[in-house]
């Protein structure tokens, strides 16, 4: 039986023991007894951070990887993004400019595959005015078309030296160039004797304002061996577009640069074994 008691003129409450104290409790060692709950929280809040900057870690190494899936034959190139060989192939964009500012007007598409023999690229590339280079010839190399108008893939095997890697560009009119890109020489555009003998495609359609174009680059020009699933490349992809005045750049992989040859900045073309990759 409890009572109260007077001390001082006060009423003081004398409580009864807290029937949910453990007894055993006080004599267990301190490494032994429950954490307080506010630890228990923190240890709790701790795993969900670590669980969470995983994921993020995860999804930006996805968005840094651009997919290239396997077909089983070769194609005559082909740039119309709803046929059989394109639809639905892994696509990434080019949406940013070199600083990483979004670009949303002249957000392009680019998709790809791969066969035993060749690398596919499609760009899907929104314009609001074409500049275009006079007389143009597709017949021949173009030296300077990276002034005009163009869609380009800088790609590389090297993953001990990244200042050399390769350089395809393809312009609305189907002139092309292609570079043997070496960083640590004087003027790294003499590569462009080189030939690596891709093809390209191109068309405009004035109506959606799109321009299209293919590349078909052989794998010989890339690797001394064979491609199979799983090979990864050193790449980026970038466009050109508009008169010097209001010249855009439009990237995959911001450069942070007023140079798109940034190769500390490229992402991963990974070769996939099919389309649900």
């Amino acid at each position: 039986m409890f009572s109260n008691k007077s001390v001082a003129n006060k009423e003081v409450e004398v409580l009864p023991p807290n029937p949910s104290h453990c007894k055993d409790c006080d004599d267990l060692e301190p490494h032994e007894r429950a954490p307080p709950r506010d630890l228990r929280v923190k240890r709790i809040l701790a795993s969900c951070l670590f669980l969470l900057s995983g994921t993020i870690h995860a999804a930006t190494a996805d968005r840094s990887t651009f997919r290239s899936a396997f077909a089983s034959v070769d194609v005559g190139l082909d740039t119309d993004p709803v046929s059989a060989f394109w639809q639905g192939a892994p696509a990434v964009y080019a949406e940013v400019d070199s600083w990483g500012h979004m670009m949303p007007a002249y957000r392009t598409e680019i998709r790809s595959r791969w066969t035993k023999s060749n690398l596919y690229v499609l760009f899907a590339c929104p314009y609001e005015e074409l500049y275009l280079k006079p007389s143009p010839s597709a017949a021949e190399e173009t030296y300077g078309l990276w002034n005009w108008d163009v869609a380009e893939l800088f790609i590389g095997s090297d993953f001990h030296n990244i200042r050399r890697y390769k350089e395809f560009e393809v312009s609305p009119q189907r002139e092309w160039v292609d570079l043997d890109i070496n960083l640590d020489l004087p003027d790294h555009t003499v590569g462009w004797t080189w030939n690596s003998g891709f093809q390209v495609a191109a068309r405009i359609d004035p109506k959606a304002k799109i321009w299209y174009a293919g590349m078909r680059i052989p794998f010989s020009a890339l690797n001394a061996r064979p491609p199979i699933v799983g090979d990864t490349f050193r790449a980026n992809l970038f466009r050109s577009q508009g008169p010097p005045d209001h010249r855009r750049s439009i990237v995959w992989k911001a450069p942070m640069s007023d140079t798109f040859h940034v190769p500390e900045q490229f992402g991963l073309l990974e070769l996939v074994d099919d389309k649900s990759k």
